[in-house]
């Protein structure tokens, strides 16, 4: 079972990680999720989690301490433990990093905020054995917490484990995880469903064909287009 750990300031913001079948995965026993609160690891009165940066300039800084206390509090000194902290300047997350992390035992993900986790909670972390720290984004962009980066990559990868989707065969031709020329990863074909004509559009005609063999190079070669399409806007 994969055990998965989310600190946040905002616990709530991670209710939908109760739902769909993310919820029933939690239900079978696949997956093991737990939202912690990281005022709760304060010691002041305030509860407070941040300070002014060093060296100055603007914004603050989540301190370290809370975090500190957080995953001390939710891991021990044998088991194997990926963090995962939240960071626009973090390593672009992707299909085959979603892979890697389905694969993985606990995951813990510090959802910072303002202008960011103190470095030294991922030096400090990155220096013990049973540790392995990963900085990731979800994209070239901004948002104003990690909590809606976590569920995004939380998604992504808890699909990937056996039993969580209904039918497996869903993951054989999705995007990237579809194979083109030179091993090219692609997007995903254009679906249909009925009816097959609606609103004067009709469904292609090899879809209706039953011929599977032409089906199959036909949804290829859309395949390809589409990647090719994305590639040149």
């Amino acid at each position: 079972m994969l055990q998965i750990d989310l600190i946040s300031i905002f616990p709530d913001y991670l209710t939908p990680l109760k739902l769909s079948l993310l919820g029933k995965a939690q239900d079978k026993g696949i997956v093991s999720i737990n939202i912690h609160d990281l005022r709760e690891q304060t010691n002041d009165v305030h509860h407070s989690v941040d300070d002014t940066p060093y060296g100055g300039g603007a914004g603050m800084v989540m301190s370290a301490e809370p975090w500190g206390n957080a995953i001390d509090a939710i891991t021990n000194e044998t088991d194997m433990v990926d963090l995962i902290i939240l960071t626009p300047a973090g390593k672009k997350f992707d299909q085959q990093m979603a892979a890697q992390f389905s694969k993985k035992s606990h995951l813990v993900f510090a959802c910072g905020r303002y202008e960011g986790i103190d470095a030294r909670v991922g030096e400090f972390y990155g220096a013990k054995s049973n540790f392995k720290v990963h900085e990731v984004s979800i994209g070239d962009y901004v948002l104003g917490g990690g909590e809606v980066a976590a569920m995004v990559i939380i998604e992504a990868t808890t699909r990937l484990i056996p039993g969580v989707l209904g039918n497996p065969d869903s993951l054989k031709e999705e995007s990237h995880s579809i194979t083109g020329n030179d091993d090219l990863l692609l997007v995903e074909y254009p679906n249909y469903t009925k009816p097959a004509l609606w609103r004067e559009l009709a469904v292609p005609e090899i879809l209706l064909s039953g011929n599977h063999g032409q089906i199959a190079k036909w949804r290829k070669a859309q395949a390809e287009r589409r990647t090719q399409q994305l590639k040149e806007e």
